[in-house]
């Protein structure tokens, strides 16, 4: 998902500072421009890491040009992976047909894994 980042652009002294207006209090800084999109992606998994909330909907960047607070900077949009963040799990009540619940418990407990953690996986690879 495109999400706006600020570029507080550096020089030859100084890094590329990133503000993320969607994530208050993520930052992260960048020695160069191509480092950017996956700094930006590490520095939102490592602050949503574990957070017991929904990931944002990107502001629109029309609004956010406005913004008296960006200013002599530039705009990036990056392309967070939203699979690659890591919030607090959530509980929730499926059903399935006893045998393939059956199924599932079997080959997870055969290959180390849990219930969760192969439904989410498996889910992972169905929408990649």
């Amino acid at each position: 998902m495109l999400y706006p980042v600020y570029i507080h652009v550096g020089d030859q002294n100084t890094a590329h500072g990133m503000t993320f207006p969607d994530f208050p209090g993520c930052f992260s800084a960048a020695d160069e421009w191509q480092d950017i999109p996956r700094l930006a992606q590490e520095a939102v998994e490592c602050h949503m890491a574990g957070e017991d909330v929904a990931m944002p909907t990107p502001s629109a960047l029309p609004e956010l040009t406005q913004h008296p607070d960006y200013h002599d900077g530039v705009w990036m949009l990056v392309d967070i992976d939203l699979s690659r963040v890591e919030t607090a799990p959530k509980r929730v009540n499926i059903s399935l047909p006893q045998y393939l619940l059956s199924e599932i418990d079997a080959y997870a407990s055969a290959h180390g894994a849990t219930r969760s953690g192969f439904l989410a996986e498996a889910a992972r690879a169905a929408m990649r």
